[in-house]
């Protein structure tokens, strides 16, 4: 169902800002591939840990969740009896693509979570007791001065024993080290296709759009809203993975 993606291969009058239209949602299994490191290991992994950290009867939130990748890691994964997902997304090209999926993967298994999609900005999202959150690569979308409230009422949701994953791209204090990871994550997309074009296309085009965290910030928000404990778990360049507990 997806196609390669091609959205910046040819040179734009002018470049605007990214949105995840139907054109994204179109050929976004590629994008993220291509342009994210360890991107599927992430992805499937948050399946395995939310094993761990689901509660019988809880809920499951993939927050931000696309086309669905990491719902379907969590059904997967996920045996707890009475859990079941829920995955929100502003964008609604998203979501119809996601639907789709879910609905090939119900094809494919049996046996799965139950999942229920919501059109909504996370930020206006009431939040149930939960046992996980899933932020997959979305916070770093967020307005970051609504990051903090946001983090502050995910913590209030969790139930005991419960987990929030938050994966994002990170910034680097340190210049020499932001440039070098900065130019290995180029090396990287040019080893999977990316023309010089493309990527500068794609770079204007994103800059605004996505605001990036030092791994320093993370914690100190994380822990500022509650978070008694911040486990670094996966980091592949500057693309990186924590677990937060209650």
């Amino acid at each position: 169902m997806s196609e390669p993606d091609r959205i910046f291969a040819q040179p734009l009058q002018q470049v605007t800002d990214f949105t995840f239209n139907e054109d994204v949602a179109r050929v976004f299994p590629d994008m993220i591939k291509r342009s994210v490191p360890g991107y599927p290991t992430i992805v499937e992994n948050i399946g395995v840990l939310g094993a761990r950290f689901a509660q019988p009867n809880s809920l499951l939130y993939d927050l931000g969740c696309s086309l669905g990748a990491v719902t379907q890691a969590l059904r997967r994964h996920v045996k707890t009896d009475g859990c079941r997902v829920i995955g929100v997304d502003n964008s609604a090209a998203m979501l119809q693509r996601c639907r789709e999926y879910l609905s090939a993967q119900d094809a494919m298994y049996q046996e799965l979570l139950p999942a229920e999609l919501l059109e909504a900005d996370i930020l206006d999202l009431e939040f149930q007791p939960c046992a996980l959150v899933a932020m997959n690569f979305t916070l770093q979308f967020i307005e970051p001065a609504r990051r903090q409230e946001l983090l502050g009422r995910i913590r209030q949701s969790l139930l005991p024993g419960g987990a929030l994953i938050l994966s994002e791209k990170l910034r680097f204090a340190d210049a020499a080290e932001q440039e070098l990871l900065n130019e290995l994550h180029l090396d990287f997309k040019r080893a999977n296709g990316y023309s010089e074009l493309e990527i500068a296309q794609k770079r204007s085009a994103i800059e605004k759009v996505m605001l990036p965290d030092t791994l320093e910030e993370h914690r100190e928000r994380l822990s500022a809203a509650g978070f008694s404990k911040v486990v670094l778990w996966f980091q592949c360049l500057n693309f990186a993975s924590l677990i937060a507990l209650p």
